[in-house]
């Protein structure tokens, strides 16, 4: 029996989503989460003991049976209703992430948006489980191969995208068959309850999808459990190395994705005034908190000035404020400490030879003086060495390097340790057919500055953005969520002695 819906409190503490229900931790142990646009704490979020991480993923472990086995008609017919109530629910939803995320709302729109590609993605599946079959393959014999779940399996999701990271996986996961225990970060956890609300709502069978707050001790177990055949991570590089070293030693499959330094490439052919707005949306959109964000701008040639004069002018004028106020276009950064992380970057660029064409440090909002705010910063000529270029900022700092060529520019894009997404800005369809096979990234985008794919396309980097073989969503989901099965088959043939009905014979 499906328990009522809840709607994830805007008081008191978060807790657990366990077999249905929502579950009060006993841990006796919590964290703030704070409302970054006042700097307030606006509520407690539970950490799970051992002992509650075992509980959900016992629950998870005795719906698998009958969820396995339920058919590919009933599943998605749960998605489709989870996916319709996403939808009459999604300002609810954003306005739940803009509260305890601070990004603006139409941010926290476009959000959802992106993860019901995915939930829309899961609804297809049979499409996606079909299997093989090859007759005859010698005589009288047939081989067929098939995808089977792999049981219970665990999403690590981060505060950056608290509702869409976590519907990269558990939609797919459930969809194959499986049954999903996640783990959101504990900066913005309630828009895991109300997700956890909407799919039970939608008819999902009680255990199939459970949610556990915490902190390293629960992630630790999720990584060590030995029900857990499977584990999804978003995060850090060194946190994803983490997972993955610690999954695969207990025998799970994993898939880490981990930070980036992203680059976008313009060419002095391009349009300037394409790339100088793109390169606002990529740079300071969501604050810079996202792993897809461009943080680096190569101008190649003589492009340099004129670029950076045309980024100047545009994030000078762009409106800093709450979330919740229409008339913001970037809202604060997650907590004190990563304001303040970011602006010693800015800093330090300065005093590592970086020249600071805008710096938005220091940056006040009137009526929310104690807001964890910054303004965003542009820095110019950034030497390679720099703090600021070599790692990963994860804030609305935009750093310009030049190139004299483009094989320069490529040379550099190369170098970097990571190799998450890249953009290629140019009027050349040569330089961009060129670009996309020579560039080491596992996502290029061609005048499109975050070049994230539609949902039936996977998500993934190369080098240290990604920790594992297998993408996340799309086809290498559905792979990543299931496990091959090859059966070989020989019939006798009835012409052989003919077709034995069972009827009794006097003969």
């Amino acid at each position: 029996m499906n328990a009522p819906v809840h709607t994830a409190p805007h008081t008191g503490t978060v807790s657990h989503w366990i077999d249905g229900r929502p579950v009060e931790s006993a841990s006796g142990r919590s964290g703030p989460v704070y409302n970054p646009a006042t700097g307030a704490e606006a509520r407690r979020v539970a950490f799970a003991s051992v002992e509650e991480v075992d509980t959900a993923v016992a629950a998870a472990k005795a719906a698998y049976a009958g969820w396995s086995r339920t058919s590919l008609a009933r599943r998605t017919t749960i998605l489709f209703r989870f996916r319709e109530l996403l939808d009459a629910h999604r300002d609810e939803i954003a306005a739940l992430i803009t509260a305890e995320h601070g990004k603006v709302h139409s941010d926290a729109l476009g959000e959802i948006a992106r993860g019901m590609e995915i939930v829309e993605l899961a609804c297809g599946i049979p499409a996606h489980l079909k299997g093989e079959l090859s007759t005859e393959v010698s005589t009288r014999v047939d081989v067929a191969t098939l995808r089977q779940p792999l049981g219970v399996v665990a999403g690590i999701t981060p505060f950056n995208f608290p509702a869409m990271v976590p519907m990269w996986m558990f939609p797919v996961a459930i969809a194959c068959g499986n049954t999903f225990v996640l783990k959101p970060s504990e900066k913005d956890p309630s828009a895991s309850l109300r997700l956890a609300a909407l799919l039970s709502e939608a008819g999902l069978p009680d255990g199939v999808f459970n949610v556990v707050q915490g902190d390293k001790p629960a992630v630790d177990r999720l990584l060590e459990h030995p029900d857990i055949a499977a584990v999804s991570f978003v995060g850090s590089t060194p946190i994803a190395r983490y997972v993955q070293l610690k999954a695969v030693e207990h025998g799970k499959r994993v898939q880490a994705l981990g930070g980036a330094k992203n680059h976008m490439l313009v060419l002095p052919d391009a349009d300037l005034d394409l790339a100088a707005d793109q390169a606002i949306n990529a740079a300071y959109g969501s604050a810079g908190e996202r792993c897809m964000a461009v943080s680096v701008v190569v101008a190649v040639g003589g492009v340099g000035d004129e670029l950076v004069a045309r980024i100047a002018e545009r994030a000078k004028a762009l409106r800093i404020g709450p979330g919740d106020d229409p008339a913001s276009e970037m809202g604060p950064l997650i907590t004190r400490e990563h304001r303040d992380k970011v602006a010693a970057y800015v800093a330090g660029a300065a005093a590592q030879g970086a020249e600071v064409v805008v710096d938005g440090t220091g940056c006040t909002v009137p009526g929310h003086e104690d807001g964890f705010f910054t303004g965003v910063s542009l820095l110019d000529r950034v030497p390679v060495t720099a703090d600021a270029y070599r790692e990963e900022i994860f804030g609305p700092v935009l750093c310009v390097v030049r190139a004299r060529t483009y094989e320069e520019a490529v040379e550099l894009i190369n170098s970097s340790r990571w190799g998450n997404g890249t953009a290629i800005f140019t009027r050349d369809g040569g330089a961009a057919r060129r670009f996309q096979l020579e560039v080491e990234a596992g996502m290029v985008g061609v005048n499109v500055p975050i070049p994230v794919p539609v949902g039936h396309h996977s998500f993934g980097g190369w080098k240290d953005s990604l920790f594992g073989d297998l993408h996340i969503y799309g086809s290498d989901g559905v792979a990543f969520y299931t496990r091959g099965k090859t059966v070989t088959t020989r019939w006798p043939d009835p012409a052989d002695g003919g077709i034995n009905l069972g009827f009794p014979s006097h003969s």
